[in-house]
């Protein structure tokens, strides 16, 4: 029984040393692999050190329990002439472990606790930002700012396809990252706007579920600027793994700088609403939209993908009259993952894609969608 038990022993021994030496080896690939990420934000601080407290915790029973294990096996072993008590209970003993463990608990409950709080505590934020999930992107408004844009998958469609060799940064990539100051605290009130998401961020510890018609709320706050890539972590459809959350932090000024930029951007982008676009403008625009956002289901030359999406070229959509290709584009069509992109695209965005569908891939109808037309037709809904 004691070679046994020995045998044992020494081969877990043997493989822990091993995991050791692996990690170890690994450290400057995988500095994580042992270990939880620390990550750059209070949250996931608070999270890190609960988990350590916890881990200790849990070493110092292991070490305790098994230590007396091995000592009352080797010492009460049947070669020295032990010989086991009978006896059917203990009073002593059984306070014991029903005290112990409820001590253990509450010693564990208090940092817990804690940590709880502190990652449920969204009060007293310096900057709003509302998350918006989307099949298949993410749309970020900061709240009071007059500021807002969707963050989309910049992953070229021939890479996802394998008709080019995968980037340095395949699927990891987006349009437009959040853009978050150091050193400010940040509350996010997140949402979904078709069917249930998820937005997570590994290096700030958040991650919450984006629901249709119901917010929830977290926070992250981090004094090291850099890129943080986070994604979608709930099966959201068949575009789930294109949904990556990409993440920028800046110094205050470079913050403020680019702030500024984004709102004279969209005072200027407002301004070109009435501007009467040219044939060649439209398209040019309209290409870049199509690309961006609708590429992804309808194919880069318009033909969809048979039998999952349908194709635009030669479509009874593209030739036939403009009204019914503005409404599919602005109210989506309901039942099908055609959602509405009144809210996800700008007039003028609208007024491109439409107008390059039209007139691209051979549909040559030759007429022009003005973004006039397309403000027109939201305001009289």
């Amino acid at each position: 029984m004691l070679k046994r038990a020995q045998a044992l022993f020494l081969s877990s021994l043997g493989a822990v040393l091993a995991l050791v030496y692996v990690g170890g080896a690994n450290a400057e690939s995988a500095p994580s692999q042992l270990n939880m990420p620390q990550g750059v934000t209070e949250v996931s601080q608070a999270a890190y050190d609960i988990h350590m407290i916890m881990m200790w915790i849990c070493t110092v029973i292991g070490i305790a329990v098994f230590g007396f294990m091995f000592y009352v096996m080797y010492a009460h072993r049947k070669s020295r002439g032990a010989v086991a008590e009978n006896f059917h209970e203990n009073v002593l003993v059984e306070l014991l472990w029903t005290i112990v463990p409820a001590i253990i608990l509450i010693v564990m409950a208090i940092p817990a606790t804690t940590a709880l709080l502190k990652v449920y505590d969204t009060e007293n934020a310096d900057i709003d930002i509302k998350v918006t999930g989307y099949q298949w992107k993410w749309q970020y408004e900061y709240l009071g700012e007059d500021v807002k844009f969707m963050s989309e998958l910049r992953t070229p469609q021939d890479e996802i396809y394998g008709r080019e060799p995968k980037g340095e940064h395949y699927l990891r990539e987006v349009t437009e990252p959040l853009v978050l100051p150091a050193g400010k605290k940040v509350r996010f009130l997140i949402t979904g706007n078709d069917v249930i998401h998820s937005w997570w961020v590994p290096d700030f510890g958040v991650k919450r579920d984006a629901v249709p018609g119901l917010f929830t709320s977290a926070w992250a706050k981090t004094d090291k600027p850099g890129t943080y890539v986070g994604e979608c972590t709930e099966l959201c459809g068949s575009g789930h793994a294109f949904m990556p959350v990409v993440v920028e932090v800046k110094e205050q000024a470079e913050y403020d700088q680019w702030l500024a930029d984004k709102k004279a951007a969209a005072a200027e982008y407002a301004s070109t609403i009435g501007k009467q676009w040219t044939f060649d403008e439209l398209m040019v625009k309209g290409e870049e939209v199509y690309n961006r956002s609708c590429a992804g289901c309808h194919a880069v030359n318009g033909e969809g993908i048979p039998g999952v999406f349908p194709a635009l070229k030669n479509s009874v959509i593209a030739l036939g009259p403009v009204v019914e290709h503005l409404r599919v584009v602005v109210d989506g069509i309901p039942g099908t993952a055609m959602q509405s992109f009144a809210d996800q695209l700008s007039e003028v965005d609208i007024a491109a894609v439409i107008h390059y569908e039209r007139n691209a891939w051979g549909n040559d109808v030759g007429d022009i969608t003005q973004p006039i037309d397309v403000l027109n037709y939201k305001q009289a809904k």
